[in-house]
């Protein structure tokens, strides 16, 4: 079964709670979403291998550590996915970063898919998969499923806040995808928004309400 990470740190509580406030215009939503975005990468990088090395300071030689292994892929799911890219390029700047375009259907809430187009060697690399929602997890679970079969084995999904309804989704289609998240929200409402939640993102993003 996949692992359920709530991200607790006092700075992305505190600037989640910025985000949430209905008053909070797009700009500082698009920075804080991009600030937050590079806090969770701390931990979902924590387990990267390293490698000893050999180099030479001002002083003298001395063994330091390298990142080793699989590179990085960043994939968001469009179009809210894209605000937490930056962040995690600013840790990692050199990941790759593919992109899958999906929206909800209004009327049924099942994804449809309208884009996809990764890496060339993204079954080699780590991936991580980004969008701020996970509602009804449908979008996300037909995400993973595409990355599974352009041949991705390790994959890891990031969002900024979760409904219990699409964290039961995804560890039921996928119990080998751990989620991280910065906060578990309560529920998802009639209209399968999450709540209390922080509206659409997108259109919080992009100013698009």
């Amino acid at each position: 079964m996949s692992t359920l990470h709530v991200i607790d740190h006092p700075l992305i509580a505190h600037k989640l709670s910025i985000m949430r406030n209905k008053k909070t215009g797009s700009k500082d939503f698009r920075e804080l979403l991009n600030e937050i975005a590079m806090l969770m990468g701390y931990e979902l990088t924590r387990d990267l291998p390293l490698e000893e090395i050999t180099i030479e300071t001002p002083l003298q030689k001395t063994k330091a550590y390298t990142i080793s292994g699989k590179k990085l892929a960043i994939v968001p799911i469009l179009r809210a996915g894209i605000g937490m890219v930056d962040g995690l390029l600013d840790l990692v700047p050199v990941a790759k970063v593919g992109h899958i375009g999906l929206y909800r259907d209004p009327e049924t809430h099942l994804p449809v898919t309208y884009y996809c187009k990764l890496p060339a060697d993204i079954d080699q690399r780590i991936v991580i998969l980004v969008d701020p929602m996970l509602a009804t997890g449908g979008s996300a679970s037909d995400a993973l499923t595409k990355l599974k079969e352009h041949g991705c084995t390790h994959i890891k999904f990031m969002c900024l806040v979760a409904a219990p309804e699409g964290v039961a989704k995804v560890q039921a289609d996928h119990p080998d995808v751990d989620i991280f998240t910065a906060a578990l929200d309560e529920k998802l409402n009639d209209h399968a928004y999450i709540v209390p939640g922080l509206g659409d993102a997108g259109d919080r993003i992009f100013g698009t309400i």
